[in-house]
Formats: C-alpha cells, structure tokens, sequence
C-alpha cells in the first residue's frame, strides 16, 4: 500500500474517532518521521475539530518542523487571536520567533498572554525563565513584578523577581525580594540568594547583616553541596571587600576545594582542542560579508574585562550588545559533522547565527557577541563573516587567575575556574591562541589590555571606535543604557570605571602561593 493510500485508510478510519485518538495517532506519525501523514491527519482533525487548542498547536508545530514557518505563525496568531490566554500556542509561538531572532515579537506576544487573565504560578515561572534564557530579562521581571503587585505571595516568585534585579541592575529591589523568600521559604537559601545578596554591593564592615546570614546559612542541616559552595564564595567575597584577605582565602579555598570535587572539566581536553585550532589549516572559502552590518566578537580569557568593554562600547547609539550568546559553540560543532567543500550548510548556520545576532530591535548595525570562549573559533568566524572584527581581552594573568578563583559559576563549561593548575592552562591555551589568531588575521583582530581599559577607558574605547569603523559619538548622540547582564560581572560592569582591580593578587600572595605558579604576562 502506497504511502498515500496508508494516510487516506487513516483518514477513514479516524473519521468518527473521538479527538484524542485523531492527535494520538498524528503524534504517532510524527514519531515515525512521516510528517507529511502526520499533518493530513492534523489538517482533517483541525476541520472536524475547529474549536480545539490541542489540535491548532499540534498542527502548527508540524508546519514549523517541515521548515513551514509562515504557515505556522499564521495559525498561531489566527488562534490567538481568538483565544489571547491560550498557554501552549503562546509558547509555541514564542519559541518559534525566538529561531528567527524576532526576539522582541517574542517578547511582546509572551507578555501579551498574561494581560489576558490570571494564570497560574508554574505557567509564570515557566514564562519567565523563557524570556531569561532568551535573554529578555526585562519583559520577565514586568511579567514577575506584575504578579507581585497582584498580591502574589509565592516566594518562588519573589525569588525569580530578585535574580531579574541582579541582571537589570535594581539592587535595591532585588534585597527587598530576596529577604521577602527568605522569610518565607525554609529551602529559598537553596535558590542561589546568598550568592545574589553578596554581589549586590561592596561591603564596608563585618556589622552588615548579610555576614551572620552567610555563617548562619552554613550552620543550617541538610544544605545542599551546591548552596555550601556558592556560600562559601559568598563569604570569601564579602571578607574581600573588607579587606580581610586571609579569611578570604580560607573561604574561597574550602568553596574551591569542594566545586573541584564536583567538577568535570578536562585539562586534557581542553589542550587538545588548543593544539587542533592552532594545528587547523584556514577554511577554503569566505562567505560574502555582510553588506550593512558588522558583527564584534570580545574573547579572552572569561574575568579579562570583556563584560566592561562589551559595556563600554555598547553605549555607541549604532552598537547592540547581545551578551555572551551560545550560538557559535553550537553550530560549530554541528559543522564539524559536514565538509568544508560544502558550502550550504555554512550559509545555513551564518544565516542562523545572523538572525540571533541581530533580531528585530532597532537600526543598529554593529552587533556584539561577547562570549569569551569563542576564541577558539577565529578562523570559523572570519570564513563566515570576513568583515567581523576581533577584539581579544588580555589582563595580567595572576590577576584573572585570581578573579576566576573567587567566582561561582553556575555553567560546568567553567569547571577550570576552581583550581589553579586548570585556570594556568586555559590562560596559557588563550595566549596561544590569541598569538595565532593575531598572526593570521592582522587586520581583524585587536588586543586590549585590561590594565589600560580602566586607567584610559575614554581612549581606549575611541581608539576602537575608529578601528570598527563606526562613526565618532557626538554630545547629542542618546547614550545606550546597560542592558540585562547575566554575567559574575553584573554588579562590576555597572560602577565608575576604576583601577583597584588591576595588580590585585599581590594581596593574596601570602595566603596562596599557588598564585605564584600561574603563568605571568
């Protein structure tokens, strides 16, 4: 029997079927890979079945699998239109124009669901944590706040509007949302807030609050390992603000001892993907660049200063800055399955890559991707976009080596970061491939020292403005705000420029004479 035969037996067999075993057996089909089935199943349930949610979305998300965009959003919008509250073709619809880089569409349609009624807090938390990884954290905390000003009391909720803050830069709201959790929640310290609350400010003196509330923290039975840690981290940086290095120290070395345990990152591995960028010939062929638009990539060793620089020059009206975006990382590793002779699947994934950098946000015509670690893809970067620019972040090695030490990362891709031995051999691996990269692209590529960013950032950021090509900022021109940062550096990035960073370490050479052993400028 012919595929279409088998599809028009189905057809016929369905045909007094209830609903659930018309989406049943559609599933079914789609499961198999026969999607043209699946969606004559579909198409006949949405004429049987006109009013049904389930049957709309399930036949949208078969169009947009086919690579059917259009028909997709159109039955979404159509739907919604009808039924603004509709949860799952919201969400559909959402993650939909998020593939297309529409991210304020995105945005706008997410919010537009809760202007609609009432829903409940797990649809909300779900919301906003799509919006935070889309990197939208300003349409999450207006959905969050809205539910509070309802008079949502579920910590959860507090908590979430709390961690917003910390990207958004409202320090004063996120305490107020944080203590609001910890008050009502005896597991809210298992939610990242001792960590949130230590970076929210530099501590003056052991008197403020937040001291006790760590040890406290500490004390309490059950606690997970990973609050422990993040505790811990957040003492040794409250003891570093106040100058107290020793008890620092101590602290972050119990907090690194333990998330060492725990990690998973290769030193092996990771030399020998240094040793195949480096041993790697270019690529034969360079798509055309981009006619209006020019993409930036900042790299370096992660804590060299690439979020204040992103920062920097992303005040630059014509200048977006996207963060650190994870979308090389990914296509580069679906491109090594294919061939460099074959050019389609490269143009494919700089499209896809375009698309997420630019999104649907304004005129700008620089864009930003800030994600340290792309260092590893330079020649990757230029056979796609030939006009890019590099600007590669390099800071007195002793100093990032401290500065990775004393951080908690939430990503395991920063398992290096708590022990010495490892962070040496990411920073001597990012030497060499900035050298190389420097060597074989002299024109695209720049190093900036962090030491000179923060004693002449004026200079500094001048300097690069002309190198990109981007018109000289006047006194009239609008002066972009700091968008979300999700980064360690949310609190940093967002203070007066200053110095006391730089030669740091010598600070801590007494306590940790591992210091010592990392690799200098």
């Amino acid at each position: 029997m012919t595929a279409s035969a088998t599809s028009t037996a189905i057809l016929v067999a369905l045909e007094q079927a209830p609903e659930q075993e018309w989406l049943e057996h559609g599933r079914a089909l789609a499961l198999r890979a026969d999607l043209a089935g699946a969606l004559a199943v579909f198409s006949a349930a949405a004429r049987r079945y006109p009013a049904s949610g389930e049957v709309r979305v399930g036949l949208a998300g078969l169009h947009w699998q086919m690579q059917q965009q259009t028909q997709a959003e159109a039955l979404l919008r159509d739907w919604l239109a009808q039924h603004p509250a509709h949860v799952a073709a919201t969400f559909l619809l959402v993650r939909l124009l998020r593939e297309q880089g529409r991210m304020q569409a995105a945005a706008q349609s997410m919010r537009q669901l809760f202007e609609h009624g009432p829903h409940d807090t797990d649809t909300v938390i779900q919301a906003v944590e799509m919006l935070d990884d889309y990197g939208r954290p300003q349409d999450a905390a207006v959905i969050c706040e809205a539910e509070l000003a309802a008079g949502s009391t579920d910590p959860r909720m507090h908590a979430y509007a709390g961690m917003l803050g910390i990207q958004l830069g409202e320090f004063e709201r996120v305490r107020e949302r944080y203590e609001f959790a910890l008050a009502h929640s005896p597991v809210a310290v298992e939610w990242n807030i001792p960590i949130g609350l230590s970076g929210l400010q530099r501590y003056q003196d052991s008197s403020h609050p937040d001291f006790a509330l760590f040890r406290e923290v500490l004390n309490r039975p059950g606690l997970s390992d990973k609050t422990r840690i993040t505790t811990l981290f957040a003492l040794g940086k409250a003891h570093d603000d106040i100058a107290d290095y020793a008890q620092a120290a101590s602290y972050l070395r119990e907090a690194n001892t333990l998330a060492h345990a725990a990690g998973s990152w290769s030193r092996k591995q990771w030399n020998r993907s240094v040793e195949a960028r480096l041993a790697a010939k270019p690529y034969p062929f360079t798509l055309p660049a981009p006619a209006d638009w020019t993409p930036i990539f900042i790299v370096g060793v992660p804590r060299s200063g690439t979020t204040l620089l992103a920062e920097l020059i992303a005040r630059h009206p014509q200048v977006r800055n996207r963060g650190e975006l994870g979308w090389l990382k990914a296509l580069a590793q679906r491109l090594s399955l294919t061939t460099a002779s074959q050019q389609d699947p490269y143009e494919q994934a700089a499209a896809i890559y375009a698309a997420q950098l630019r999104q649907d946000d304004g005129d700008a015509y620089w864009f930003i991707d800030k994600q340290p670690l792309n260092l590893l893809h330079v020649d990757l970067i230029m056979a796609l976009w030939p006009n890019a620019r590099i600007i590669h972040c390099q800071r007195h090695a002793r100093d990032t080596a401290l500065s990775l030490w004393s951080q908690s990362f939430h990503d395991q891709a920063h398992d290096y970061a708590y022990d010495f031995g490892d962070i040496s051999a990411l920073i001597r691996g990012c030497r060499r491939l900035a050298m190389h990269w420097s060597a074989r692209y002299p024109e695209a590529f720049r190093t900036v020292h962090y030491e000179d960013l923060v004693t002449a950032p004026d200079d500094i950021v001048a300097a690069l403005i002309d190198w990109l090509g981007l018109p000289a900022m006047s006194s009239s021109d609008p002066m972009q705000k700091p968008h979300g940062i999700s980064t360690a550096s949310a609190w940093q990035a967002r203070q007066p420029v200053h110095t006391r960073s730089a030669g740091r370490w010598r600070e801590y050479a007494a306590y940790l004479p591992e210091l010592l052993r990392v690799p200098l400028p």
